[in-house]
This record gives C-alpha cells, structure tokens and sequence, in this order.
C-alpha cells in the first residue's frame, strides 16, 4: 500500500498539509486568547484544551507514519504501521470521544473512562505488535463493533439530555446546539474507524487525509462557535434536579407557589417586556422574581412547557402585535426587523421557533394575516 504512494508527490504534499493544518489549529487553541471565528464568542476553555490535545495527537500520529514513505525494509515499515496503530489507539480514539463529551456542557461527565473503554482496542494493538501480525485475532472486530454501537447509543442518550438542559435552561439556543456537529463528526470518525480496520489501496489513503482536513476544519470551527455555558452547569454537576439548595439564591416559601409564581412572571416578565432580554438564562429570570430556577423550572413543568417554550411564546406573541400595529399604521417595516425587536438575534432561530408554535411559516403567517 505504502510503495503504491511513496512517489506519488501530491500525496505527500496532502499528508504534509493535514500535519501542518493540524499542528497549526493545537497552536492556535493553546496559545491564543481571542477568537478569530466570532468575537463576540466565548468558547469554553476546557474544551478549546482537549480539542488542542486532539489536533496534536493528530499531527504527531501523522509524523510517526512518515518513515514508512521512506523506508525499504517491508520489516520495518510493518512495524511502524502496528506501532502507529497503538498509538491511534492510545490517544486518537479517546481524545475524539472525549472532545464530544466535553461539547456536551449540562454537566461534567468522567473522562478517563474514554480510555479504559479503549483499553482493549490498545491491547489488541500491542498483540499484533508481539506477534508480528497485521491481522488481529476476531474478538478484536468483535469489541471495535460493540465499542462503536456502546458510544453511539450512549451518545445519542446523552445528546436528549443535553437538549432537554438547553430548553430548560435556556431561551436563546443560538450558539449552543451541538446536534449537527455530533452528526459531522460522528459519520467522519465512523468512517476513520472502518477505513482503519478495512482500507487498503492509495484510494483510501487519499480519503483519509481528506476526512483529516475537514475534521480539523470542521472541529476548530465547532469549538470556538460553541459558547461557554459553564456558568450554570457548574452550579449543579450531579443527576438531582430536585435539590434546590444548588442554586444561588433559595426562595421564599410564597414565591414557590404555583399561583404566585404566575403573579410574579406577569409582574417582572411580560409587564417589564424582560423576555425581549438575548441570552436570557432561567436563573436570571428567577433572580428578577426571587425565586430560583428549581421553583420556576417546576412550575414550567405543570404548565406542561419548559422556559425556552415559555420566553418563545412571549417573543412570538409581541412579533405578532409589533407587525399588527406596523400594518395598522402603515409602517414600513421587515420580518427580520421585527424578530430582532421581539429578542431574536438571529432570524432563523425565529422562524424555526414560530413554525413550531403557529403551525406555519413566517411568511404564510403574515400572508393569511394581510388579507384581513
């Protein structure tokens, strides 16, 4: 496989791009204290630090591969391929899981056991080394199988939860979703993973250098896209959303009733037009009625809604009188004006949000509205 592509120049141009792209993002995440992406963004830390791990790995796992464009012995670059391998095992595997685990920001999960769960990917690794074999024995595909089905169901589990956090938690989700980058990235380790196990030819190698590109491409954008929302996942890490002690500030036995919760919402949520506020939290909300987001997110909970379905319908509510009185008074006006005026900063989460509640788009909306 590898004297098929030691003379192939625009191979090893590409391989060289991949080691540099990669080695350049580590830096970037390491050293640099802005963001290049959106500055109006600040990603999480811990995140930007285990992504950086995982661009480095890649590029040094990259640089250990090299020899072998080079080497004459089959012995030898036989041994580099296994020794790689191990390594891969080692370090690229679990650091990918690791960096979506971290995506996930409701709360702190265990990462070490990304590397015992691989644990017997790198003992396989270190039997083919023994052995001198490139085959490894058949429970090794049989694990690598259970492995990938155990972490995608585990995933997907985690990935609810991490929804239902948002929508409780949350009334803008711009910034912090994380459905679609699992998706990207989960197919193209999928695909690492098979091409690892399977691939073979100069085809395949010229596909992994290309799913190297975009996923370094892809994950730098991800990570400094994404915002840190540490500030209230630290407040509680554990299981138990019923203890209201883990909030800043404990209610008062009347502001815990259902009745006066509802008093109070009117009186400093849609009388003060609070709700208009970007990136208003359920905490900040609770603060403003003097309660704590345990209390409030129970209530939200016997009206059969959570805080994000709450502020949105607020918010869809006053875009429906603001384009009522702009027809009314003839005024010249837009549909993305009047969502920014309604709290939405960007207009796409609005009219996803206003499908959701009114059955129909934006537009169909304020069509069937114009004709009476």
């Amino acid at each position: 496989m590898y004297n098929q592509v030691r003379e192939d120049i625009l191979y090893i141009m590409l391989y060289a791009t991949v080691i540099a792209l990669a080695m350049v993002a580590s830096c970037y995440l390491l050293f640099r204290d802005g963001n290049a992406f959106a500055s109006d963004i600040t990603p999480p830390k811990r995140l930007r630090r285990w992504a950086a791990a995982f661009f480095a790995s890649l590029a040094l796992n990259h640089l250990w591969y090299m020899p072998m464009f080079y080497l004459d012995s089959s012995r030898d670059i036989k041994t580099v391929d296994l020794v790689g391998g191990l390594l891969d095992s080692i370090t690229f595997l679990p650091l990918a899981i690791n960096v979506l685990l971290i995506m996930l920001q409701d709360r702190r999960r265990p990462l070490w056991t990304a590397f015992i769960i691989t644990a017997p990917l790198t003992a396989g690794s270190v039997w083919c080394i023994v052995s001198g074999n490139y085959t490894p024995p058949p429970v090794f595909y049989g694990f690598a199988l259970l492995l990938g089905m155990g972490i995608t169901i585990y995933i997907i589990r985690a990935l609810r939860q991490y929804e239902r956090w948002l929508h409780d938690n949350y009334a803008d989700l711009e910034h912090k979703e994380v459905w679609q980058s699992f998706t990207v990235l989960g197919i193209t380790l999928m695909v690492f993973v098979v091409y690892a196990l399977v691939g073979n030819g100069p085809v395949y190698q010229y596909a992994m250098q290309m799913i190297c590109i975009i996923v370094v491409g892809y994950l730098l954008w991800r990570v400094e896209t994404l915002s840190d929302l540490s500030d209230l996942s630290d407040q509680k890490t554990s299981g138990s959303e019923a203890d209201p002690l883990f909030d800043s500030e404990v209610a008062s036995p009347d502001t815990s009733k259902p009745q006066n919760l509802n008093m109070m919402l009117q009186q400093h949520c849609i009388d003060t037009q609070l709700y208009l506020q970007h990136d208003l939290t359920i905490v900040q909300l609770a603060k403003a009625l003097g309660t704590n987001r345990f209390y409030l997110s129970q209530y939200f909970s016997s009206q059969g809604i959570n805080y994000n379905a709450y502020i949105n319908n607020l918010r869809i509510r006053h875009f429906m009188q603001l384009y009522r009185q702009a027809v009314a008074n003839q005024r010249p006006f837009t549909a993305q004006q009047l969502a920014h005026e309604s709290g939405y900063r960007s207009y796409s989460t609005f009219g996803i949000a206003f499908k959701q509640r009114m059955g129909q788009t934006v537009t169909a909306w304020m069509r069937d509205n114009a004709k009476q």
